[in-house]
């Protein structure tokens, strides 16, 4: 999945930094990791590109498109070996820590100049995305809340995504578990029925509900002859023994 999405964007530099940005950063939490997932994150930015010409429809959008490629960049840039002095013609960063506030910053500036593109909406998920992996999640939840309330279903669904694996890492499994239950229930292009019900039975594996996950997990290997969903969900199986 993750190989054909590269060869569609093969020629679109924006779209290819986005993608590299988003395996890196989109699915902040350790344990929620999984192939599958950010094959659906790459799929909503994806769309966002290509489909209704989301940064390219207005003078504006065509401004904060550009300034967010740049902050997308700044997520992508690499960090340098401990002790290590920077590099003026090789931009790189200290530490995760201080790369993720810049990117921060950066996607800030974009809601404030750009308030009501669609490029913003992206952003305002960004900021979620960068305040949840500098600790602050009491913000994250902020902005994955204001996301997932917005009309575009695709990246509302994103961002329902990662409010459920936020609420699930701050004791809260019963409002991530009606989270996943509803994407599991309305699916859509970026977040897909398995991915929803990995996250779920992952959630039960960490909830000590080893059963369900169980449950969870083979009905996933029946409903998804694909092999990407077999031969995890046989992996998180094997976990449970």
């Amino acid at each position: 999945m993750r190989a054909e999405t590269r060869h569609q964007l093969k020629t679109d530099s924006f779209s290819r930094v986005t993608l590299d940005a988003a395996e890196k950063t989109a699915i902040w939490s350790a344990e929620h990791r999984t192939t599958l997932v950010i094959a659906g994150i790459v799929v909503v930015l994806i769309a966002a590109v290509v489909g209704g010409a989301w940064y390219y429809q207005s003078g504006q959008n065509e401004k904060a498109s550009f300034d967010f490629s740049q902050a997308v960049r700044t997520l992508d840039m690499p960090l340098r070996p401990a002790g290590a002095p920077p590099q003026p013609e090789m931009p790189s960063f200290a530490s995760a820590k201080e790369r993720s506030e810049a990117a921060h910053k950066q996607f800030q500036a974009i809601v404030d100049r750009y308030p009501h593109t669609h490029t913003a909406d992206m952003s305002r998920y960004f900021l979620g995305v960068t305040a949840a992996s500098e600790g602050d999640n009491t913000s994250a939840e902020k902005y994955f809340r204001e996301v997932a309330g917005h009309g575009n279903k695709e990246l509302a669904s994103v961002a329902k995504l990662a409010l459920a694996g936020l609420e699930g890492n701050t004791n809260r499994a019963k409002d991530a578990e009606a989270l996943y239950q509803e994407l599991i229930n309305h699916p859509t292009a970026s977040v897909s029925k398995v991915t929803a019900q990995l996250e779920l039975a992952d959630l039960y594996k960490t909830s000590n509900q080893p059963l369900d996950a169980k449950r969870l997990y083979e009905q996933i290997k029946k409903e998804n002859p694909g092999p990407e969903a077999v031969q995890l969900a046989t992996q998180k199986l094997a976990e449970l023994k």
